[in-house]
């Protein structure tokens, strides 16, 4: 197997959704992962902003570091740094997702994009809001123990 062979045998096989955009945001690599993940298929989301997958509230800070980074070249989520945010698919649904970022240069060093491995973590992130429901609501009953006039459940706290 070439080494050409093999990348193209990983980037399809692998699990992760992989995304490359151009400076302007627009996307110009979607694996078959993105496809599963955003519902989007590839000839769907070529050529189309990343906004198709970014929540309108996000949009504005996201648009802001992109700018920044294509015209600096650096970004602070560089070197391998973990970005968790929400994201929207292409029937509507809100999920959270995980991702690493990396520049695309050209040969002379001049930014050209950027790519995003990109994980969904929303069952664990929906495990972990439950999870920390139930510690504040056994923490709440434990500090109504010790104060008998506070009631668990005043203020919507339950």
């Amino acid at each position: 197997m070439t080494p050409d062979q093999l990348g193209d045998a990983l980037v399809g096989a692998m699990p992760d959704a992989l995304i490359a955009c151009d400076a302007k945001g627009d996307i110009r690599f979607w694996n078959a992962a993105a496809e599963r993940m955003f519902g989007y298929a590839s000839s769907e989301a070529i050529g189309r902003s990343l906004d198709i997958i970014i929540p309108e509230a996000q949009r504005a800070r996201h648009w802001s570091g992109y700018e920044k980074t294509m015209a600096t070249g650096e970004s602070r989520y560089g070197d391998g740094a973990l970005l968790r945010v929400p994201a929207v698919t292409k029937d509507g649904r809100r999920i959270s997702i995980e991702f690493t970022i990396m520049a695309l240069r050209d040969s002379a060093g001049a930014m050209e994009g950027v790519a995003a491995v990109i994980r969904d973590v929303t069952e664990a992130f929906e495990e972990r809001r439950r999870l920390q429901r139930q510690l504040l609501q056994r923490q709440l009953r434990q500090f109504a123990r010790l104060e008998p006039r506070l009631e668990v459940g005043q203020g919507g706290l339950e």
